[in-house]
């Protein structure tokens, strides 16, 4: 229960992050589940592109930490930053095949994103109570 809930507050914190970054981060596409029902398939992206994200984050992001960890030291930490915006990059690098996915305009949106995703993604754990593992 609580993967679904953490995936639940990662679609949300996708969402409210293209809306405050619409021109430089964006989430594209819908799926075609329910007919005329835009919120339901658009919102079957936003799951689509968390679990994506959660998988990238379960399998590449813990190498990428090991590897990096005398920069995460060096910089106190800000480092992992960097290893988000990589973890979105590479997201959209593999959402990039099909006709939805995530878009971003550059290396440093990426990072921006990443900081609002993480903000997001932290309010929302801390107020469904969802353990981060």
């Amino acid at each position: 229960m609580d993967f679904l809930k953490r995936l639940l507050v990662t679609a949300v914190a996708f969402w409210l992050t293209t809306v405050f970054l619409s021109d430089h981060f964006d989430v594209v596409g819908q799926f075609h589940i329910v007919s005329d029902a835009e919120f339901i398939n658009r919102g079957a992206v936003f799951l689509a592109v968390a679990l994506i994200f959660a998988v990238v984050n379960a399998i590449v992001k813990p190498v990428a930490t090991v590897l990096s960890f005398p920069l995460i030291v060096l910089t106190l930490g800000l480092f992992t930053l960097v290893l988000n915006a990589a973890m979105i990059l590479l997201t959209a690098w593999l959402t990039d095949s099909t006709n939805w996915g995530v878009e971003v305009d550059g290396f440093w949106w990426a990072v921006v994103a990443a900081l609002v995703i993480s903000v997001l993604s932290g309010f929302g754990r801390a107020i469904l109570r969802v353990d981060k593992r």
